[in-house]
């Protein structure tokens, strides 16, 4: 029997899937209707959510987490989102998880660095 992960280990195992490229490991986290709005895109679904992660995990470096709070099925992690673009975005994630699985995220950030760093890029 497996045990549900807390929504603090799922938290975890997503910013260090991310980080890895591991999309797999991120697909089995996410809730199939996953609600995702963030300063680069507003998506539902877990194909269009991972879609998104790994557009920007090609520019992805690290994540640099500074703090992870969690309460119940809510979890905030802040960090440092750095990228081979752009100077380091401090940045906050809220998700919100129901069943053992990630149903909604929230990502707030300055996307100015990123956005003239894709621009640059072609």
């Amino acid at each position: 029997m497996t045990k549900t992960k807390s929504a603090r280990e799922l938290a975890e195992t997503y910013f260090t899937a991310w980080e890895a490229g591991d999309f797999e490991t991120m697909r089995g986290l996410l809730a199939e209707d996953v609600d995702f709005v963030g300063a680069l895109g507003t998506v539902r679904g877990t194909e269009a959510a991972l879609a998104g992660l790994q557009g920007l995990g090609k520019v992805l470096e690290k994540i640099d987490v500074k703090v992870r709070v969690a309460e119940g099925d809510e979890v905030i992690t802040w960090f440092d989102l750095c990228t081979s673009i752009a100077a380091p975005a401090p940045t906050a994630n809220w998700m919100h998880v129901e069943d053992g699985r990630i149903a909604r995220i929230r990502v707030t950030f300055d996307p100015r660095g990123l956005l003239a760093g894709f621009a640059e890029q072609g």
